[in-house]
């Protein structure tokens, strides 16, 4: 930047943080506004009698670029899962991993029932075919859904139904398998090159590092401070916040994609969501679902989608004389059931999984209804996402609707952001 501009950023989210940081570094004066009383947006987390709670459940891939770029991961402490999942069924437990990453679960891989041999051995083909591409080259081209993109690779509805469905049920909050075939390609190739992991210390963790840094690079930041409008004017923008008026040489509005569409009034902007319920539980120290720090994923109904073992992977999430499980329920519906129904339905689960176990002692902690915990990403989707100087006058965009719907696509839109501010200024 040619001299010492003023740059507001809207939003204290993983986006918002990178770009306040990034121009800061480069001489603005940077102030980030943030209606929440932390920073973090969609990646926080809270203590809740002990035990440390994210919002909903959520990793990180350590292989994603941004992540590497923007993030210290050896600062975050990082607790690794092992790679695969435990499929689960009634009366059935039955292990699906990565042999070339997991060696030990070889014989367990080799020998598992939900899936086809030839699934097997096309996974292994799909793993080598994808480590090929350039990864800039997954957001392009035709597209299909997830669903569509296994068959054309021969993969049994078996391999669908039992494993890709609940798995990335998960990651897409989809278990329909209508998203777009680009996620799962993506995805898929960050599994296979790096670690699925949480912070020690939680997933905001990653939020209070990212604040930390803009912070130590001059950015001022405010929480409990609500962006009310952004107007463009001729020399500048205007911008209505808690307190009144305030001036600034540019804006980066980096809030939830309803608030940017409300703030900026670009069109493009996807608003549709993919909502999810994460409920969290305690059980005795001790407790042990043998799943040697995989997760859990229901073969057979999407309540819950999948159990995830967390103080068995981080210990750290749960004081010492407990441990801490989460289940996450997909759709509309777990939105609006209780917090006693949702763990009945856990419980009977576990139950099915278990049958030589008792699951009374499972106390529910606490329970994230999120309504919109990621933008529908159906095929086609991403080349209509907005860019992020597609706002009137000198008003950016940061946020992962401007990528895909991911901390990969966070990080790197707050990058773009605050490029496209300093290339303009």
């Amino acid at each position: 930047m040619d001299e010492e501009r003023s740059v507001v950023v809207c939003g204290a989210g993983l986006a918002g943080l990178v770009a306040a940081r990034r121009l800061a570094a480069a001489g603005a004066d940077v102030t980030v506004y943030e209606e929440r009383e932390t920073v973090g947006g969609r990646v926080r987390s809270r203590e809740h009698e002990g035990f440390t709670l994210d919002r909903g459940f959520q990793v990180l891939f350590t292989a994603y670029p941004a992540a590497r770029r923007e993030l210290d991961l050896d600062a975050l402490d990082l607790r690794s899962f092992t790679p695969g999942a435990v499929i689960a069924r009634s009366g059935e437990r039955s292990v699906l991993s990565d042999p070339l990453r997991d060696p030990t679960s070889l014989l367990e891989s080799l020998f598992n029932r939900e899936v086809t041999t030839s699934d097997k051995l096309r996974t292994l083909a799909l793993r080598q075919d994808l480590a090929s591409k350039p990864l800039d080259s997954f957001f392009t081209g035709s597209d299909t859904t997830i669903r569509e993109y296994l068959y054309d690779w021969g993969f049994s509805e078996k391999y669908a139904e039992n494993f890709v469905a609940p798995f990335y049920g998960g990651i897409t909050l989809d278990r329909s398998l209508s998203t777009s075939r680009r996620v799962f390609e993506y995805t898929f190739r960050m599994l296979s090159d790096g670690q699925t992991a949480v912070p020690a210390a939680g997933m905001g963790a990653i939020a209070d590092q990212l604040a930390a840094s803009a912070e130590a690079a001059g950015v001022d930041i405010r929480t409990d401070s609500v962006v009310y409008e952004v107007s463009a004017e001729s020399d500048g923008v205007t911008l209505d916040v808690d307190g009144g008026r305030v001036d600034a040489d540019a804006v980066v509005v980096a809030t939830d994609p309803r608030t940017a569409a409300e703030l900026t009034a670009v069109d493009s902007i996807p608003t549709r969501a993919r909502p999810s319920t994460t409920q969290y539980y305690r059980l005795p120290d001790g407790t042990d679902l043998d799943t040697k720090k995989r997760i859990l994923l229901n073969a057979e109904s999407a309540a819950p989608n999948a159990v995830v073992p967390l103080s068995q992977v981080a210990p750290e999430y749960a004081p010492a004389d407990a441990e801490l499980l989460n289940a996450t329920f997909l759709g509309e519906d777990p939105l609006s059931m209780t917090d006693e129904e949702l763990a009945d339905q856990t419980r009977a689960a576990l139950r099915s999984w278990y049958p030589e176990r008792r699951f009374d002692p499972l106390e529910p902690l606490e329970t994230d209804r999120i309504e919109f915990a990621q933008f529908d990403q159906p095929p086609g989707i991403h080349e209509g996402l907005p860019d992020a100087r597609d706002p009137d006058g000198a008003v950016y965009l940061a946020g992962d609707y401007t990528q895909w719907s991911s901390i990969q696509g966070a990080l790197e839109s707050g990058r773009v952001a605050a490029a496209a501010v300093q290339d303009d200024f």
